[in-house]
C-alpha cells in the first residue's frame, strides 16, 4: 500500500508546483477551500515555483478572493525550478503529493515526474498531452513500482469527467456494458467564453507531433483489446448529431487514449470486460461549423511548419476567433460557463448471453459542472488527491503511471465530485 502521510522530513500533504501559473492560481484557492477535508480535518500544504515573489502574490490574491486572511502567513512557500534538479529534488522530498500545474507538459513535465519518482512523492497532473502521457508510462511505471509511487496523469477537465464517467456508466448499467459514446458540450453566458493559451500551444505542439505519437504507442507493443458485442461504429470526420441536435466532431483531445489506456489495465488486472469507447463534441449551429472549418484549414496547413506554429503560438486569439488568448477567461466568464458530457451506452443486461446476438440494453448517464478549465479542473485535481489520502486500500496495490480510471476505479471520487459540483447522473 502506498504511504500517504506527512512526516517530520515530509510535512506536506499537497504540494502545489506552478502555483503562480494560470490554471496553478485557482488550484491554490480550491485547496484553500477544502482544507477541512484533509486527513484528520488538517490538510498540510504548500506553494512551489521559481519565483518567491509571484508565490507570495498568488496567496495574497487568495487570501482576498476567499476572505482568508489568515493564509498570508499559514501558506508555505517552496522556490523550485524545472531548470534546477537538486530544487525539485528537495521540493519532492517535503511532499506526499505533488499537483504538477506547470505546462505545456511536454517541456516542463518530465523532471517533475523524474524528481517524484526519484524521491518517494506520488505526482497528479492535469495534462491533455497523450505524447506526454504515454511517455510517462513507457519510461516511469516500473520505477515509480519499484518505489510505491503513484504518477496520475490527466486529473483535471481532460480527462476525469470522460474517464471516471465511462466508469460509472458502466457500475449503473445493470449487466454489461459494452460500447459507450460521449457528447461534450459547453455553455456560456452573456460575457461569453475563452481559453487560456497554454492549452493552445499544447494543441499546437501535439498536432505537429503526431507522427512521434505513434511511433511511441509502437512501443508498448499493446494486442489490440478484445470486445465483446457489436464492434462500436466509427462516425464521420463532421456530422450532425440527433442526440444533442449540434453539429459534432471527434473530440480532439486525450481523452479517448486515457479512456483505453484504463480499459486496458482493468482488463489486465483485473479481468474485467472492457468498454468501448467513442468520443465526440458538439460544436453549435451552421455559424459554428463555417469557423471551425475555417479555422481547422489554417490550422492544419500552418501547423505543418515551423513559421507557421509561430504564427500560431503568438497570436492564439487571431486564429481560433477569440477562443483562445494569452489573458484567459475573467471570473465572470468562468462564473457563466459549464460544461455536460452526455454518455450513450449499449450492452447486454443481467440473464442476456453475451454470445448470443447484439447487445440490446442501453443506458444515458450525464456529468455536468462549472467551467471546464479552472473551475471544473481544479475541483478534480484537488478531490483525486484527497481521495489518495484518504483512501489508500481502494488504490491499486503497486505504484505506476496511471490513469485517473485505473487509479479511482474502486473509490469514493465520484461521491466527492459530486459534492463539489461536477455531477454524476443517470437518465
Amino acid at each position: 500500500m502506498a504511504c500517504v502521510e506527512t512526516s517530520s522530513s515530509r510535512p506536506y500533504h499537497l504540494v502545489i508546483f506552478g502555483a503562480s501559473g494560470f490554471t496553478g492560481q485557482f488550484v491554490v484557492e480550491e485547496v484553500a477551500r477544502t482544507v477541512s477535508e484533509g486527513p484528520k480535518g488538517n490538510l498540510k500544504w504548500a506553494v512551489a515555483g521559481r519565483s518567491k515573489q509571484k508565490l507570495e502574490k498568488v496567496v495574497e490574491q487568495a487570501a482576498g478572493v476567499l476572505g482568508k486572511p489568515e493564509l498570508r502567513t499559514e501558506v508555505d512557500i517552496i522556490v523550485a525550478d524545472v531548470a534546477d534538479p537538486d530544487s525539485l529534488a528537495a521540493m519532492c522530498k517535503q511532499a506526499v503529493i505533488v499537483l504538477n500545474c506547470v505546462g505545456p507538459y511536454r517541456f516542463y513535465g518530465e523532471p517533475v515526474v523524474k524528481a517524484c519518482v526519484e524521491n518517494g512523492a506520488h505526482q497528479l497532473d492535469i495534462s491533455g498531452e497523450p505524447q506526454f502521457l504515454e511517455g510517462m508510462q513507457l519510461n516511469y511505471d516500473s520505477q515509480a513500482a519499484d518505489k510505491g509511487v503513484y504518477i496520475i496523469g490527466s486529473c483535471g477537465f481532460d480527462s476525469i469527467p470522460a474517464d471516471m464517467g465511462v466508469i460509472y456508466t458502466r457500475d449503473q448499467f445493470k449487466g454489461t456494458l459494452t460500447a459507450v459514446e460521449s457528447y461534450l458540450t459547453f455553455g456560456s453566458g452573456p460575457e461569453g467564453t475563452c481559453i487560456h493559451d497554454g492549452t493552445w500551444q499544447s494543441a499546437v505542439y501535439g498536432f505537429a507531433d503526431s507522427q512521434k505519437l505513434q511511433s511511441l504507442r509502437r512501443k508498448f507493443n499493446h494486442k489490440p483489446l478484445p470486445f465483446v458485442g457489436s464492434r462500436i461504429k466509427r462516425r464521420g470526420t463532421l456530422f450532425f448529431s440527433n442526440d444533442i441536435q449540434q453539429y459534432t466532431v471527434p473530440f480532439m483531445g486525450s481523452d479517448p487514449s486515457v479512456v483505453k489506456r484504463t480499459q486496458r489495465f482493468l482488463v489486465e488486472e483485473h479481468k474485467e470486460t472492457p468498454v468501448q469507447y467513442g468520443a465526440y463534441a458538439g460544436i453549435g449551429g451552421v455559424g459554428n461549423l463555417i469557423k471551425l472549418m475555417f479555422t481547422g484549414m489554417i490550422f492544419w496547413f500552418l501547423v505543418k511548419f515551423s513559421f507557421g506554429r509561430n504564427l500560431l503560438i503568438k497570436h492564439p486569439e487571431l486564429f481560433s476567433f477569440g477562443l483562445f488568448s494569452k489573458a484567459g477567461p475573467t471570473r465572470k466568464q468562468m462564473e457563466g460557463s459549464s460544461f455536460q458530457f452526455a454518455f450513450y451506452g449499449e450492452g447486454y443486461t443481467e440473464g442476456e448471453d453475451p454470445s448470443q446476438g447484439k447487445p440490446s440494453g442501453k443506458i444515458r448517464t450525464l456529468v455536468q459542472g462549472p467551467e471546464c478549465g479552472y473551475v471544473a479542473t481544479p475541483i478534480a485535481m484537488v478531490q483525486a488527491a484527497l481521495t489518495i489520502l484518504s483512501e489508500p486500500s481502494a488504490l491499486p496495490k503497486r505504484g505506476g503511471v496511471y490513469t485517473p480510471g485505473a487509479v479511482f476505479a474502486k473509490t469514493t471520487l465520484v461521491d466527492r465530485l459530486n459534492k463539489h459540483g461536477i455531477q454524476f447522473s443517470v437518465l
